[in-house]
């Protein structure tokens, strides 16, 4: 590094230069460093006082120091720059850097503060996003885009699988679908798909109160603003052209978004609040258990009403009541699920006030009076707007409206626990369903 006998002067000049080099590179060359500092203090002789020994061993120092660190590890923000997805299709993105406040915003409007983004759009088209991740110490701008394409295969409007049926004790249930010898829970639910999946209308029941089925399309149902997003039907029909009252078992409607991605309905759901959920005398939080029927059980019949046992299905409940589900002379199948070994069935939600009454108080007949929106096998099925729902309407547990850009699941279940003497209990039948935002 030095010429022969070099001046003072110039072995200063030099030393310090090559410190001086050493010091730019520091952070990125550290091995060659020790190598070059190894290489001076061999060569380099000592002078003025021992000057530029002492600064070679103070660099040799701090190397020594810095190269003991240990490494920092480095924190990716979770997002990438671009994404491509088809429309209709959920994808959910969780940035990793931990922040005060989190706000996504496009084309200048705020479309979430949650941490998580669920973006899921009808449109194709390329969309501009930005993530602000507000934080005293650490603050975050990231823009980047979705890319969103048409799909491969044209999406269905209507139901494309089916993936739950757990119906209550009812006198249609082993019968819609029918329940043969043998079938198991995976057989009965390849039944209930062949009933509603497509363009299928075969109806399926959901027996008693709390009696659910939970269903999927091929895609994911897009939250259109202002505008209805799915329909269902059902059985529910007007006693007259002049009055509303006839049959109608309203079933409260639950959408799920899946969040984790499975393909399962695992993840929270949240009911579509109808036009009762704020009523006072609905029940939330309502649980009711029912007990299957021994098998030396004796009938108590009670033929006027046309009742061959009164005592059939014994029910218990969380508000300390309790009683039992009649069978009746036109349903003599077993009423309680067959094709399950369990020997009680509870199930939680909301229960819905009573809808429907006996007009001449003899029994002889019962007008159940539709709810004004909001739920399942309620209305006519040619009065599309009330058969309609709203992904807006959604609330959660404690009732506070959730903003969700889309669902993939549906769970539709009994909402009324009564029963109309021979007429029996009220029990949600549905057929079919659609997404609205998709042409038949």
């Amino acid at each position: 590094l030095f010429p022969m006998k070099p001046s003072k002067t110039s072995r200063f000049r030099m030393v310090f230069k090559s410190i001086r080099i050493m010091a730019i590179y520091i952070l990125q060359m550290q091995k060659t460093m020790f190598q070059v500092v190894n290489y001076i203090a061999t060569h380099a002789k000592a002078n003025a006082n021992g000057l530029c020994v002492r600064v070679i061993s103070l660099l040799t120092c701090v190397l020594s120091i810095v190269s003991c660190e240990p490494d920092i590890p480095m924190i990716n923000l979770g997002i990438d720059d671009t994404y491509a997805i088809e429309r209709m299709r959920t994808l959910i993105l969780h940035p990793e850097f931990p922040g005060e406040a989190y706000v996504w915003r496009m084309r200048d409007t705020i479309i979430s503060t949650e941490r998580d983004l669920i973006f899921c759009q009808a449109d194709t088209g390329t969309y501009e996003i930005q993530l602000e991740i507000v934080d005293n110490q650490n603050p975050v701008k990231h823009q980047f885009k979705v890319i969103v394409w048409d799909e491969q295969v044209a999406y269905s409007p209507y139901i494309s699988r089916v993936l739950e049926y757990n119906p209550a004790p009812g006198q249609f249930v082993n019968s819609m679908p029918q329940y043969e010898e043998g079938d198991t829970y995976a057989t009965m639910l390849q039944k209930v798909a062949e009933s509603i999946t497509g363009t299928s209308r075969t109806l399926i029941s959901l027996g008693a109160w709390g009696g659910y089925v939970t269903f999927a399309f091929d895609h994911s149902v897009v939250n259109t603003p202002n505008q209805s997003d799915f329909l269902i039907e059902g059985n529910s029909f007007y006693a007259s052209a002049t009055s509303k009252g006839g049959s109608s078992e309203p079933g409260i409607v639950m959408v799920s978004i899946d969040i984790n991605q499975n393909g399962m309905p695992d993840d929270p759901f949240y009911q579509l609040a109808g036009s009762e959920y704020a009523n006072p005398n609905t029940l939330h939080h309502y649980s009711l258990t029912y007990y299957r029927t021994p098998a030396d059980h004796t009938p108590q019949p009670d033929k006027k009403n046309s009742l061959t046992d009164t005592t059939y299905i014994h029910w218990t409940d969380n508000q300390n009541q309790t009683g039992y589900l009649h069978k009746n002379t036109f349903h003599t199948q077993e009423y309680f699920p067959q094709w399950l070994a369990d020997s009680t069935l509870t199930f939680v939600g909301s229960r819905l006030p009573d809808n429907a009454y006996d007009p001449n108080g003899k029994g002889a007949y019962w007008i159940q009076q539709p709810f004004e929106y909001g739920y399942a096998d309620c209305h006519p099925n040619d009065s599309i707007a009330r058969c309609s729902f709203d992904i807006d309407w959604a609330v959660t547990d404690e009732g506070k409206p959730i903003y969700l850009p889309c669902v993939d699941f549906v769970r539709i279940y009994t909402g009324v626990f009564q029963q109309c003497g021979w007429t029996g209990e009220i029990s949600t039948e549905i057929s079919h369903a659609r997404d609205l935002h998709i042409n038949e």
